[in-house]
């Protein structure tokens, strides 16, 4: 399977759309554009297909997880 599937069974499980998966990306500073976006979506055989690297994967699954669950809280120290 590769990254491409992996992100396109990810964003019908999740319900999301092309603009949602943006917003998703720079919740971790990463910027892609739409037309960047739907060439990841293509077929493999379309001219315009673009492979998914794993730097955008990764991005989306650290963002996703800011999405779902909220940012990251630090640890707060007691000073007694």
């Amino acid at each position: 399977m590769s990254n491409n599937d992996i992100l396109k069974k990810l964003r019908v499980a999740l319900h999301l759309k092309n603009t949602e998966i943006i917003e998703i990306l720079k919740l971790v500073d990463f910027k892609v554009t739409e037309s960047e976006l739907g060439a990841i979506f293509r077929k493999e055989d379309h001219p315009n297909y673009k492979a998914c690297g794993d730097q955008i994967l990764r991005n989306f699954l650290n963002g996703l997880v800011i999405h779902l669950r909220g940012p990251r809280e630090e640890p707060t120290t007691s000073k007694e």
